[in-house]
């Protein structure tokens, strides 16, 4: 029954949250960039607190691959919302996530993102995929990270090895920017929740992250089919995993 109280603890802190975001709000006009990190522990302590009511343990290998000190593009396999909650709760900088256009229709949760610098594609829409991805080019020279989940979608294969296959234009944010690309492969996150709607379950997740990637020191024929070598990528780790769960 683990679902009720995690429902309840993230109603609660939508409610209470609105006169929170209202303040914040203030505070960014004078010091933006004390707010943005405010917010962004607020929600990564959320995150956590949702994790531990839903009786999930986090193992991490390889944090020290993630730079403290400049901006990135993030890029994983997807296969449950929990991707977000497990991965957000652990980024050392601002960061925003790409997501669907359709998560607008949440009020209070897109008026939390927009003001995590998160940003919205809509995937039919290649005028406007475009824009998102020019923002999105603009946030890291700003010194905002992001993470883009390249299949597009949350995949839902036997197992994570069965990933879609990566959009290249995934990854036109750090080959524009010259940003390092942050591998990371994540196992277990589907059994928690998405596995045996509308349950949650006590599960053991690992997250992953490889070696920064930059695109500058990658062969010809790499940055050609940068999404399949950075698939690969993930598709070893993934691998790895399994002795682990």
């Amino acid at each position: 029954m683990r679902i009720i109280p995690a429902l309840l603890f993230i109603g609660l802190f939508l409610i209470f949250g609105i006169p929170v975001l209202l303040i914040e709000k203030l505070i960014s006009m004078v010091n933006p960039k004390v707010a943005d990190f405010r917010q962004l522990r607020m929600v990564q302590w959320a995150f956590k607190v949702i994790l531990f009511i839903c009786g999930t343990k986090v193992t991490v290998i390889g944090e020290e691959n993630v730079p403290t000190d400049e901006p990135v593009l993030y890029i994983g396999n997807h296969r449950s919302y929990f991707d977000i909650v497990i991965s957000y709760s652990r980024c050392p900088r601002l960061t925003g996530y790409i997501a669907k256009d359709s998560m607008r229709r949440f009020l209070l949760i897109s008026l939390w993102m927009k003001r995590l610098h998160c940003l919205f594609l809509k995937r039919d829409d290649m005028k406007q995929s475009l824009r998102t991805i020019l923002v999105g080019i603009e946030q890291i020279k700003k010194g905002i990270s992001i993470c883009i989940y390249p299949e597009g979608t949350r995949g839902n294969g036997e197992t994570e090895l069965d990933m879609l296959p990566f959009k290249e234009g995934s990854f036109k944010i750090a080959e524009k920017t010259g940003c390092k690309i942050i591998p990371m492969a994540v196992t277990g996150s589907r059994d928690i929740f998405e596995a045996h709607l509308p349950w949650i379950k006590r599960k053991h997740v690992i997250l992953e992250y490889g070696k920064p990637i930059s695109i500058s020191e990658l062969t010809p024929q790499e940055r050609k089919k940068l999404g399949d070598y950075c698939q690969k990528e993930i598709l070893a780790m993934l691998k790895s995993h399994r002795d682990m769960i």
